[in-house]
């Protein structure tokens, strides 16, 4: 898996707005990837890389994260979200396509699936989430704020806080022994890449989040009809909610990764993602 990559970066140009995006490979299949909140397709560089020599890889960043423009300045639901995603489907000439979401991600993919059934052929969800009542109540009230530039820089450090303690904590907010998360950081370059990308869309970041958040993923995963293959690590704090909700897909089902910081994730992760591309799930 560490072959090296060429990986292009470009802008597609939608009806009112520009979306900014990685490829990579020139055969194959063409594999749609959507990135977790909050970040941009930079997180994603890796798998990007895992399945560029085998697939057209095209990773957007969504509408109002890393150099993407936002869909405007109020909070989107996911369902517009996952129709820009079919604009720049339609623009780059994409006619069918697989599709990899990774949470928030997870949750446009999805939609993407709902809403043109024809466009997706297979669907990988990986970390699906389903937040109700109190929970959901104190995600909104707590979890993702705009960061507002000022003019002694505060905002930065609380920036980066956010972005280091969501490798710690879960939610980042609870900073205690029961929210503790056992992986520790990342490294210091993932780390500097993931807050440069959030500061890029320091002002609406957010907004994809909370539509997440508010996802009604127990009504909607239901209407999905092409095959699925949900999937989480051990360690993700989606798991349990990831296995819970797959056995409401018509044609879906679980597989269990193993950690994040296990040698072998990411070989485990291409090649069970592979297998189910290619009809042997």
């Amino acid at each position: 898996m560490d072959t090296q990559v060429c990986i292009r970066r470009g802008f597609a140009d939608l009806a009112q707005r520009q979306v900014h995006y990685r490829s990579a490979g020139e055969k194959g299949q063409p594999l749609l990837i959507l990135h977790a909140s909050p970040g941009s397709s930079r997180q994603q560089v890796r798998l990007i890389e895992d399945f560029a020599g085998e697939a057209m890889v095209f990773a957007p960043d969504t509408p109002g994260n890393g150099d993407s423009e936002a869909l405007g300045a109020e909070e989107p639901e996911i369902a517009a979200l996952a129709g820009a995603m079919l604009e720049y489907l339609d623009v780059m000439g994409l006619e069918q396509v697989r599709v990899y979401g990774s949470h928030t991600g997870a949750a446009i993919a999805a939609e993407l699936a709902i809403l043109a059934p024809g466009r997706v052929s297979h669907l990988v969800l990986d970390g699906v989430s389903l937040m109700e009542g109190a929970e959901l109540e104190e995600i909104l009230a707590t979890y993702a704020f705009p960061f507002e530039p000022d003019l002694d820089g505060a905002y930065l450090a609380r920036l980066f806080q956010f972005c280091r303690d969501q490798y710690l904590f879960f939610p980042w907010y609870r900073r205690t022994r029961e929210g503790r998360r056992d992986g520790g950081l990342g490294s210091p370059d993932d780390l500097h890449a993931w807050v440069t990308e959030v500061m890029k869309a320091s002002t609406t970041y957010h907004l994809n989040y909370r539509a997440a958040f508010k996802w009604p993923a127990d009504r909607r995963l239901p209407l999905i009809q092409c095959p699925v293959l949900v999937t989480a690590a051990v360690n993700d704090p989606l798991y349990e909610a990831s296995a819970g909700l797959a056995p409401l897909l018509p044609n879906g089902r679980f597989l269990e990764l193993p950690r994040f910081d296990d040698p072998g994730f990411r070989t485990l992760r291409h090649d069970a993602m592979a297998t189910f591309f290619a009809g042997n799930n």
